[in-house]
């Protein structure tokens, strides 16, 4: 059953509060990198010539990872990467940083309440598609400290790919030293958030709006 725009908020909500780090290094940052770019070249969607952009950037904007999977143009004159990829990947990132949540929740939320972009202030260079992810310390809830993200042109599955690939990275961190047990489907949550229940229609999405500082300007509801 097709899920519905305020389930996808409720869950991409819960996703930010259950993968969080104990701590994010630039080594991190390359590991996980490299772990998207290996599991979109596994995909069906890069078998069938689909090109992605990846960056990893702390919230001031420094980068820490960046790669192109697949090229710009080949000489038959088709590409995977189209020339405006990395403005579209830059512009989910301005999301991030001025909600503090990610792109594919404040692209579900606005559709949950009828809103566009301009209604919520959120114009000029934003670009409010799945694929960006909030990077966020157990211990500073403040604000996050980084910024995960990548453009392939879906944002359903962009969005998925990033996720799915922090949760699996943080699962194997949290793995002994030497254990060769696989990755579990999810790991605990990290911060005592019960897994959402899609199942029913929920609106903790709305309250999510006025939970952080930076959110509250652009989701007041009239």
């Amino acid at each position: 059953m097709t899920q519905t725009d305020a389930e996808l908020a409720t869950l991409s909500l819960h996703e930010e509060r259950d993968y969080r780090f104990t701590s994010f290094s630039a080594s991190d940052a390359v590991t996980l990198g490299l772990s998207i770019r290996k599991r979109f070249r596994g995909s069906s969607r890069h078998v069938k010539g689909k090109g992605l952009v990846i960056s990893i950037q702390t919230i001031a904007g420094h980068t820490l990872f960046s790669c192109t999977v697949g090229d710009l143009g080949h000489p038959d004159g088709v590409g995977d990467v189209s020339l405006d990829s990395w403005a579209c990947l830059e512009g989910m990132v301005s999301v991030v940083r001025r909600t503090g949540h990610s792109s594919f929740y404040v692209e579900k939320s606005m559709g949950a309440m009828g809103k566009t972009p301009k209604q919520m202030g959120i114009q000029g260079d934003f670009r409010v598609n799945g694929g960006a992810f909030p990077i966020w310390l157990q211990n500073a809830p403040c604000c996050p400290i980084g910024v995960v993200a990548c453009y392939s042109g879906s944002s359903q599955d962009d969005h998925t790919l990033v996720v799915h690939t922090v949760r699996d990275y943080l699962a194997k961190l949290s793995r002994p030293a030497g254990s060769s047990t696989p990755a579990p489907e999810s790991i605990p949550s990290m911060v005592n958030v019960p897994p959402p229940d899609v199942n029913r229609e929920s609106n903790d999405w709305e309250h999510a709006t006025t939970d952080y500082g930076l959110s509250e300007a652009p989701y007041s509801h009239p």
